[in-house]
């Protein structure tokens, strides 16, 4: 899929816990040969490499805290400059909360903003019913199920339900996510670059409404 209007190559994803952002901002990213830029991939590099702040961010990591948010803003201002950002980008994970989208609206301008949005009964419903196996398969209670209930396909061993993925963790994050991040979507929605997208479809459906939105210029409405 292309986009007609090729002036649209600095986009941002966004989307709470099990919407699929990052699956649809890595699909974006091909479909447009633009880099998929996650936060979580940046901090890995930085982590990997032992950078200085890679050496900061991976301290808050380790101890479950959310990386600051000036340390966060210089690993994203440190990965625009190079080459592969300068035609453009899909960014995912960031920003993710007002403070920082003053911060990035200071690095660059954004041409569109995609909301991938779902329901927090939906959100639930994907991430509660993952399971997963010390094999690495992935399954889903309801959309992926094992042949045999809590066993997995590949290798027969009994299937993990990760504490991430348990009811009370996920509304906490989806808590989070409505109070920081919501406004940062109203701050777009007013600035006239934001298009929302029903999530609550299937892959390859939600893939054709951003491109069909892109293409006819389908910003939401303030």
């Amino acid at each position: 899929m292309q986009i007609s209007k090729g002036s649209i190559k600095r986009i941002v994803v966004f989307g709470p816990q099990g919407s699929g952002k990052g699956t649809q901002a890595e699909m974006i990213s091909q479909d447009l040969n633009l880099p998929w830029i996650a936060t979580g991939n940046i901090y890995r590099q930085h982590i990997q490499e032992q950078t200085e702040l890679g050496k900061i961010a991976e301290q808050y990591i380790k101890e479950g805290k959310l990386v600051p948010d000036d340390i966060t803003n210089k690993l994203v201002a440190e990965r625009l400059k190079e080459h592969d950002a300068h035609k453009g980008f899909i960014f995912d994970g960031y920003p993710r909360n007002i403070d920082q989208a003053k911060i990035f609206s200071d690095m660059v301008k954004i041409d569109a903003v995609l909301e991938i949005a779902i329901s927090d009964e939906e959100a639930i419903s994907r991430i509660s019913g993952r399971r997963v196996c010390p094999c690495g398969v992935s399954y889903h209670t309801k959309n992926n199920p094992p042949k045999k209930e809590g066993l997995c396909d590949k290798c027969g061993e009994s299937l993990i339900h990760r504490e991430d993925d348990t009811e009370p963790v996920i509304k906490e994050r989806l808590a989070i996510y409505h109070h920081d991040t919501e406004p940062v979507l109203d701050m777009y929605l007013k600035q006239g670059i934001l298009i929302r997208i029903n999530g609550e479809q299937s892959i390859a459906d939600v893939h054709k409404e951003i491109f069909r939105k892109l293409n006819n210029e389908g910003f939401a409405k303030k």
